[in-house]
C-alpha cells in the first residue's frame, strides 16, 4: 500500500493583530486504499488543513508531497492541473450552479477537465443512475433536496475519477437519514488507488473511517487505525 500524499512539518499562521498558529509542525503519510476522518473542535484548523491538502491554500512552512513530488505552491498553473486531474472536493454547502440542471452540474466538471460535451453527458448519465438520481437529471438544485444536492456533488467528483477525495463537513447541513445515505455513497467510492479524507463533527461518522485523526491545539494525532 503506497503513500500518495504526505505532509512534512506543515505549519500555518495567520496574523490578526497578533500571530495565531493554527497548524503546528504537522507530519503525516496518507495511504492509498484508506479512508480518513478528521475531527476536532470548531476553529481547530480542520478546514485549513483540508485546503492545504487540496492545494487551495498554502502552508506558512513545511512541505506537501504529492505522488513523490514536492509541491511548489508558487506554481499555481501546475497546482491547478494537479487539483483538476487528481483531487475531488466536496463542500458542506452544495456549491452547485443554480442555473444548471443536475446532469449539467456534473457534466461541466468533466468539460472543465478536458472531456468533450458528448463524453461528459454519457458519463454523467451513468453516474446519476449509480446515485439513484436518473429521474432527477433535468432538475435544478432548487428543485432538489439537500441530500440529493450532496449526491450531485459526489457526482461532480466522480466524473474525473480522482485519486484523492476531500470532503469538508459534507453532511453538516443534512438530517441523520440523508447523512447516513451520503456516507454510504462516499464509502462505496473506496478503492485501492484512492485516498478519502473527510472532516466531521459527528462521532458516529468519524468512527466509520479506517483511521481517525484528531486536530487540536494545532497538533495532529492518530486516534485509531485499522490494518
Amino acid at each position: 500500500m503506497s503513500n500518495f500524499l504526505e505532509i512534512k512539518n506543515i505549519s500555518k499562521n495567520y496574523f490578526n493583530q497578533k500571530k495565531v498558529n493554527v497548524l503546528k509542525n504537522l507530519s503525516y503519510k496518507f495511504k492509498k486504499g484508506k479512508i480518513y476522518s478528521l475531527v476536532g473542535p470548531s476553529g481547530s484548523g480542520k478546514s485549513t488543513l483540508l485546503n492545504i491538502l487540496s492545494l487551495i491554500d498554502r502552508p506558512s512552512r513545511g512541505n506537501l508531497i504529492f505522488d513523490s513530488r514536492k509541491i511548489n505552491f508558487d506554481d499555481s498553473k501546475i497546482n491547478d492541473q494537479i487539483r483538476s486531474n487528481y483531487i475531488g472536493i466536496i463542500y458542506q454547502e452544495k456549491n452547485l450552479l443554480n442555473d444548471f440542471t443536475a446532469i449539467e452540474n456534473i457534466s461541466i466538471a468533466g468539460i472543465a477537465n478536458g472531456k468533450s460535451l458528448k463524453e461528459s453527458l454519457l458519463i454523467s448519465e451513468k453516474i446519476l443512475k449509480k446515485l439513484r438520481l436518473k429521474n432527477r437529471s433535468n432538475h435544478f438544485p432548487s428543485q432538489l433536496s439537500g441530500g440529493e444536492n450532496q449526491r450531485i456533488a459526489i457526482g461532480r467528483v466522480l466524473i474525473n475519477s480522482p485519486n484523492i477525495i476531500i470532503a469538508d463537513e459534507p453532511s453538516g447541513n443534512l438530517d441523520q437519514k440523508n447523512a447516513k445515505e451520503f456516507f454510504k455513497l462516499l464509502f462505496n467510492l473506496k478503492s485501492k488507488k484512492r485516498i478519502i479524507i473527510y472532516a466531521t463533527h459527528n462521532r458516529y461518522f468519524a468512527n466509520l473511517a479506517d483511521c481517525r485523526l484528531q486536530l487540536i491545539n494545532g497538533k495532529l494525532k492518530s486516534i485509531n487505525a485499522r490494518k
